[in-house]
């Protein structure tokens, strides 16, 4: 009978051993990447080296893809697992040069170098305010996503690297950081918090010069529809009324188009005449792959709101919404 009972258990340890789970992305080895230390500097109390030993692991699975012509490069599915940029920032002493002028978060932006001096942005917004958390890491370890049939094994890399999840062209995705940069906007807006029944009946895009006015009235493109709970961070619920509107992406890509440089160090930095302003990156706007788009929505003859707004779905919070915007600017972080 003990020699049946050790049989019986040995089975079900086998059976056991050989069970796979209902997870698709653990099917393969997890890999070490190569760490390097990483400095955190810039418009902060605390400069210095990250401590990454105390922060928690995450993990993101990716599609990686390039940006060539209109349907881009496919370079493989991969699970990444590192450590967040919201947990890496989220001890460092925020010291904000424009902060007597505009005390808001929402003006500031992030700057990752690697060891060939390759840098990309990603702002302040994207990473604290998305409903969606923990998307942007620096990745210390990577597994292949197999396909069940074909089996194919995509390349892996093999020193660390930083993954944003949410976007479709991966091209942010650099490898090796060696350093991050917290800043934030240097363009001057004068601030005036007391404009009666504010109201912006024209939207000037700007570059390097001005572009284009759309005025009151005139949006036109593909209409969508996006519920909404928008809620204030500090004033909470301001209504559940979805918002109509047309993709900024679709209606400003002549304007902006979607090229390597913009998605790597394009800013966008959307204001209203009483000086609130907020810095969104380019990837955010042009290149997302959840679809939660960015949307300039009509509020024509609407004091206050109109005679139009910008609405984010992917955030959380209500306070990157800017109500009677009348300038958009494209930078580079360079130019800030």
């Amino acid at each position: 009978m003990k020699k049946t009972l050790t049989i019986i258990a040995a089975m079900m340890l086998g059976f056991t051993a050989m069970a796979q789970t209902n997870d698709f992305y653990d099917d393969a080895p997890l890999n070490d990447l190569k760490m390097n230390e990483i400095m955190i500097s810039g418009e902060i109390d605390n400069p210095g080296i990250i401590d990454l030993t105390k922060l928690p692991i995450r993990d993101v699975i990716v599609k990686e893809t390039g940006l060539s012509g209109e349907a881009g490069i496919f370079k493989g599915a991969y699970l990444y697992q590192g450590y967040s940029l919201y947990d890496i920032l989220n001890l460092i002493v925020l010291k904000k040069k424009n902060e007597a002028e505009f005390p808001p978060i929402i003006d500031l932006f992030v700057e990752v170098e690697n060891a060939d001096g390759e840098k990309v942005v990603l702002s302040w917004g994207e990473i604290y305010y998305p409903i969606h958390r923990h998307e942007i890491l620096i990745a210390s370890g990577v597994r292949r996503i197999v396909p069940s049939k074909t089996k194919e094994l995509w390349p892996l890399p093999t020193v660390s690297k930083l993954v944003v999840a949410c976007d479709l062209y991966t091209e942010r995705n650099i490898s090796n950081p060696i350093k991050i940069t917290v800043r934030s906007s240097k363009i001057h807006f004068p601030i005036d918090r007391n404009i009666p029944e504010m109201y912006a009946d024209e939207l000037e895009f700007y570059s390097s010069q001005h572009l284009h006015t759309l005025k009151d009235g005139e949006l036109k493109g593909n209409f969508v529809s996006y519920g909404s709970v928008f809620y204030g961070r500090g004033t909470g619920i301001h209504g559940t009324t979805p918002f109509k509107g047309v993709m900024f992406k679709d209606y400003a890509v002549s304007h902006y188009p979607l090229t390597r440089e913009n998605l790597k160090q394009g800013i966008i930095l959307v204001a209203a005449p009483d000086g609130y302003r907020a810095v969104f990156t380019y990837s955010e706007i042009f290149n997302r792959n959840d679809q939660a788009e960015v949307l300039i929505v009509p509020m024509s003859g609407i004091k206050t709101q109109g005679a139009y707004l910008l609405y984010p779905a992917a955030d959380f919070f209500s306070d990157r919404s800017i109500r009677c915007m009348n300038e958009v600017r494209f930078y580079y972080s360079s130019d800030l």
